[in-house]
């Protein structure tokens, strides 16, 4: 009789319900039966029971370290050290859900290990001069402390990228950095969307809409201030995070900073909203997918995931938004006036066709056949045929 194989789910840190942590909740229903890791975990018991059916998961060290539920990214420099100790030979199958160092736990040659990567470490490889500068450490001792620090990542990253046996990429711009970076090829499997809780809404209302977490690389304070030089658009701002004060500064009266809002609000904002705007670029871009769910066009920065998840209206045949080509505030108003002039192009029923590709139901399916080949392969490779009486054993893979 066939035994299933057993199966650890590795990710960096649990303490909110984001993007990552979707792609973690899509992998228990596939397999339900899984163990989770990760480095930390302080999610509340109603997040706990939301999105992990309320299991328990095992954590490393720092989980006990003094601050670590608040100052966790602080301890970033042991997490090789401590995601390594996780005892995983158990195991037949371990999937790494990684955007820092999930990627970097320890197998046998008996086990499967396929790492879903929503990025390379970000602030390590290719955006390290960015993450420096927008962080105040391109120079002084804290500075040559963090370019050391982030040199250390840089080298363990790559090194444990050997003890993968598949990459999946979250999208093809990903897959495209995995290949730059750890010189592999890569999978691409695009991360669920939940397109089932964004109905679509075909009637609008006069107002744009933005919606992310304000960190620097979001470039939402951008945004605000595109707004404020066209006074006769409304613009409706959602979310919060340190550039808030900087956004609250730069706020004109077509401009509204509504700050973190529950996901039914937001959902109803992206319902009602004639377009949403966006500048960030983004390894997929989540918000992107359930604005189009909502039938609603998305104005986005062209690099990254949106080329992905976004049918400019110049290059399609059925749109569903406007791409620009630089982060500038001209740029942005440049894409507002040219979405206004080809609404007429863009279609409710386009955009969410289109937010359907990305669904859960999608997502589950390819993610269960990737590993079940996956694991097919697998154990061919690692099972001995039973040789005749004086034989030496000889390898299915020989």
């Amino acid at each position: 009789m066939r035994q299933e194989p057993r199966v650890a789910i590795v990710h960096e840190w649990l303490v909110n319900y984001a993007g990552s942590e979707r792609v973690v909740e899509q992998l228990l229903r596939v397999f339900p039966d899984a163990q989770v890791f990760s480095v930390v975990d302080f999610l509340s018991d109603q997040e706990r029971k939301a999105f992990l059916g309320g299991r328990s998961t095992k954590t490393t060290f720092i989980q006990k370290l003094p601050g670590a539920r608040t100052k966790f990214r602080n301890y970033l420099p042991l997490m090789p050290l401590a995601i390594e100790q996780h005892d995983l030979s158990e195991f037949d199958i371990v999937i790494s859900s990684s955007h820092a160092v999930a990627k970097g736990v320890l197998t046998g040659p008996d086990t499967l290990h396929i790492s879903y990567v929503h990025s390379p470490i970000r602030y390590a490889w290719d955006l390290q001069h960015q993450y420096l500068a927008e962080s105040g450490l391109t120079g002084g001792v804290k500075g040559w402390v963090a370019k050391a620090l982030l040199h250390y990542m840089r080298m363990w990253d790559a090194r444990t990228a050997s003890g993968v046996d598949h990459f999946v990429a979250n999208s093809e711009f990903i897959a495209r950095r995995i290949a730059k970076v750890y010189r592999r090829e890569a999978r691409v499997i695009y991360p669920p969307v939940d397109t089932q809780a964004f109905m679509p809404q075909a009637q609008k209302k006069p107002f744009y809409v933005t919606a992310s977490r304000m960190v620097p690389y979001k470039r939402v304070p951008l945004i605000v201030e595109a707004f404020a030089g066209m006074p006769d658009r409304k613009l409706v701002v959602v979310g919060d995070g340190p550039d808030f004060a900087r956004c609250k500064g730069l706020v004109a009266p077509n401009v509204e900073l509504v700050g973190y809002q529950s996901n039914e609000v937001l959902r109803q904002y992206l319902r009602d909203a004639k377009a949403f705007v966006f500048a960030a670029e983004e390894d997929f871009g989540i918000t992107l997918v359930e604005a189009q769910a909502c039938g609603t066009p998305v104005i986005a920065f062209g690099k990254g995931g949106a080329l992905e998840t976004v049918r400019d209206v110049d290059s399609t045949s059925k749109p569903t938004g406007v791409l620009f080509a630089e982060q500038t505030l001209e740029e942005i108003q440049q894409a507002v006036l040219r979405f206004e002039e080809r609404r007429d192009a863009i279609t409710s029923q386009a955009c969410r066709s289109n937010a359907e590709r990305f669904s859960n139901e999608r997502f589950g399916r390819e993610i269960a056949n990737f590993v079940e080949h996956a694991w097919e392969d697998h154990r061919e490779r690692c099972t001995y045929r039973f040789p005749r009486a004086g034989q030496r054993p000889i390898a299915a893979a020989e």
